[in-house]
């Protein structure tokens, strides 16, 4: 499992993780799609402004492997602003390349990607 240097571990002053410290011995958890209602919690909503800024700071528009993200917070963003970026695509592997659709994101959270 890639562990991605530099990268923050959480959202600054709360518990909402980004980062893995260790492989699953149980095995990979799978990045599903989830959907996101409007009525969600603003902390909550920040936690996904928080980690879409970190991905983009990180990564920008190149691809990049899962390696130690939170399969849990990855999986609020996937299917819209991070798609996986081969085909076939292993949602249960710690290997699997992503890519931030950079449009998407701009229209999801607007002024985060630009810093």
């Amino acid at each position: 499992m890639l562990k991605h240097r530099g990268f923050p571990g959480r959202l600054a002053g709360t518990d909402y993780q980004f980062v893995i410290r260790r492989p699953n011995p149980k095995g990979v958890t799978p990045i599903t799609e989830r959907a996101r209602f409007a009525d969600r919690r603003p902390a909550d909503r920040r936690a996904d402004a928080g980690f879409m800024a970190a991905l983009w700071r990180q990564f920008g528009d190149q691809p990049f492997e899962r390696g130690n993200l939170d399969a849990g917070r990855l999986s609020w963003l996937f299917g819209r602003e991070v798609l996986p970026a081969t085909d076939p695509f292993d949602p249960a592997s710690y290997e699997a390349l992503l890519v931030i659709d950079e449009a998407r994101a701009r229209a999801s959270f607007p002024g985060v990607l630009d810093d």
